[in-house]
């Protein structure tokens, strides 16, 4: 990890062309942008998927989930791709991933082959999930580093909406049926194909932006890495103080390990210590709310419960629109209320919301539909949920998982506590149809409960980070 002290001079400076430094930013934010794509395209497809397929839920639900299994393999295993090869290598096998996939998952020739090219792509998420936020991070200059930071989780939402407006303009083109006619092929396949293009463009740009100073002196060309920091942090600064502080920092590194995360007490000393245990709660608590449902799923549960395929698209990308809304909130106010009281805030919004949802999916369909009272308050609450989780859970727990492990076991405590969220994810994708099938109302009553045990979580196991240096957290 980088030593978060900076000497006076790398904390002020200022790049001479920031205009620059934006661009190189946001070209590497190009793989949030595909993370969302990649994670949300597939609710337009779930439907015809089944219907093509002649499934039931409990194997829909594995062809959905199983891309995060290639997720968790990516986000294991880029940094170490990453430090061998170079950040811009990792994106530009990322982007071969993601085109590759999309080609892949448009012309299936069978179930398994579908599935086979979720897990590609599910790869290059999991790169991309990583890789964005560490390159950003390395060539950032200090004094925007919060704000450009940022950019990745933005264009993941980004990334979300737009899946879903190409999804309602394809469904639109293809007369409102999922398996109707666009370009030759169904429009499912159009719209698991279309993410080729931003693919593409992402590939593109990595050839545009420069590779990470901090890589670049690890292999020893000094000399590019200091033309590279003169862009991103100024002509001002003593670039060869600044070189020689990068290496000092990563020499001074501590390469924390899986056995730094065990406590050394009770049965073979093999429990986690405490901080750890809370970094997977914060994880499971984010997904046992069932945030994801929203957007895997939520075409097809407007449609069970009689909304028209055209409107069910349009209400996907309302709830796209409303997630961004909330992250932008969380952005502007993380900082200046605390993670904790946007996150109780939240969970509060959260249980409110589901709960609705609980109850008008409780009543029965009259002429397949749900009635006209429920309908509505089922479709207001599931917004309100939404923005509930995106201005607070959605960001804070990110922030909550980079700011509150101690420096000796923060790089191997944050892995732990993302594997446990893929997997928690994964939990969630893989049993809502099965578990819709059985009982819808049940289902949200399920993850109303997790959304309120969060709340006496938060309060006695969370320590507020606002304000706190790395090196205080302990």
């Amino acid at each position: 990890m980088t030593s978060t002290a900076k000497p006076p001079a790398a904390r002020e400076a200022h790049p001479d062309h920031l205009g620059h430094v934006i661009f190189i930013t946001a070209a590497a934010a190009m793989g949030g942008f595909l993370f969302g794509y990649d994670s949300a395209v597939i609710n337009g497809a779930v439907v015809a998927i089944r219907d093509r397929y002649g499934i039931g839920s409990g194997t829909l639900a594995q062809v959905i989930a199983i891309a995060l299994i290639g997720c968790a393999i990516g986000a294991a295993t880029a940094g170490r791709i990453a430090d061998r090869i170079g950040r811009i290598r990792c994106m530009q096998i990322a982007a071969v991933l993601f085109a590759v996939s999309a080609v892949g998952s448009a012309l299936p020739f069978a179930l398994w082959d579908l599935a086979f090219w979720r897990i590609i792509g599910g790869f290059g998420i999991g790169m991309a999930s990583v890789i964005g936020p560490a390159y950003i991070a390395e060539v950032s200059p200090a004094a925007y580093r919060g704000r450009l930071g940022s950019f990745q989780q933005a264009a993941i939402v980004v990334g979300i909406a737009i899946s879903q407006l190409v999804n309602y303009g394809i469904l639109q083109a293809a007369g409102g049926d999922q398996r109707g006619q666009v370009m030759g092929l169904e429009a499912w396949q159009v719209m698991l194909g279309v993410m080729v293009i931003p693919a593409v463009l992402y590939g593109m740009l990595s050839f545009a932006i420069p590779e990470s100073p901090r890589f670049l002196i690890s292999v020893g060309k000094e000399a590019r890495a200091k033309e590279i920091l003169a862009e991103v942090e100024g002509t001002k600064i003593d670039l060869d103080a600044r070189v020689a502080e990068i290496e000092h920092a990563m020499k001074s590194e501590h390469k924390s390990t899986f056995k730094d995360l065990l406590s050394g007490k009770g049965n073979g000393g093999l429990y986690f210590k405490p901080i750890v245990w809370i970094g997977i709660g914060l994880s499971v608590f984010q997904q046992f709310v069932g945030i994801n449902v929203a957007f895997y799923y939520s075409s097809t549960l407007w449609q069970s419960v009689g909304v028209n395929p055209t409107d069910s698209f349009f209400y996907s990308f309302t709830t796209s629109i409303i997630n961004i809304i909330g992250t932008v909130i969380a952005m502007v106010l993380v900082d200046r209320v605390g993670r904790k009281p946007l996150a109780l805030v939240g969970s509060a919004g959260m249980v409110i919301g589901l709960a609705l949802e609980a109850w008008a999916f409780s009543y029965d369909l009259v002429d397949g539909k749900l009635p006209a009272t429920q309908g509505w308050v089922a479709l207001i609450a599931a917004h309100f949920f939404v923005l509930s989780f995106a201005m607070s859970w959605g960001v804070v727990v990110w922030v909550f998982l980079g700011e509150m492990f101690p420096n000796k076991i923060r790089a191997a405590a944050l892995g732990v506590a993302a594997s446990a969220q893929w997997i928690a994810n994964w939990a969630i994708t893989a049993s809502f149809p099965s578990l819709a099938d059985w009982n819808l109302s049940g289902t949200y009553i399920i993850y109303t409960v997790f959304a309120a045990l969060s709340i006496p979580f938060m309060l006695k196991f969370v320590k507020e980070t606002k304000g706190k240096a790395l090196e205080e957290m302990g």
